[in-house]
């Protein structure tokens, strides 16, 4: 299974995903992209298998993978302060992948209905996704 990690600025919410992946199913493949250099090298740093950056990259990758993982910016275009391009946020939503989104409330943008709050429990309920995707 080739999961795909996808972050933006400094690339801290995709580096504790990877790191957290590669805990719970070390031989699954991790591709991390970022949008910028400083978070694909934190991804990378956290254990990622093969790290790319920026649009194209997205592009590619997300025509591979079989999960994406990210917050929900990634889907919305100028989202985290604008490193989201439309192509990005397309690119993400038409890939045929299963997408686990992690709905933080922020950049103006917020999700009505979450009651998970706090970094730590968002980011189980991601791994809890993903397991209920790969344990199928």
């Amino acid at each position: 299974m080739n999961i795909l990690v996808i972050d933006a600025q400094g690339g801290g919410i995709g580096k504790q995903l990877v790191a957290r992946i590669k805990r719970e199913y070390p031989t699954e493949t991790v591709t991390a992209v970022g949008t910028n250099s400083i978070a694909t090298a934190a991804m990378i740093k956290a254990g990622a298998d093969q790290g790319a950056t920026g649009e194209n990259s997205v592009v590619v990758a997300c025509r591979t993978a079989d999960v994406i993982i990210g917050p929900v910016g990634i889907v919305i275009a100028d989202a985290m302060l604008g490193e989201i391009t439309g192509t990005i946020a397309h690119s993400v939503a038409q890939a045929k992948a299963t997408r686990i989104l992690i709905p933080f409330n922020m950049c103006d943008t917020l999700i009505a209905g979450v009651t998970v709050t706090g970094t730590g429990a968002l980011l189980d309920a991601a791994i809890q996704a993903l397991r209920s995707v790969i344990d199928k």
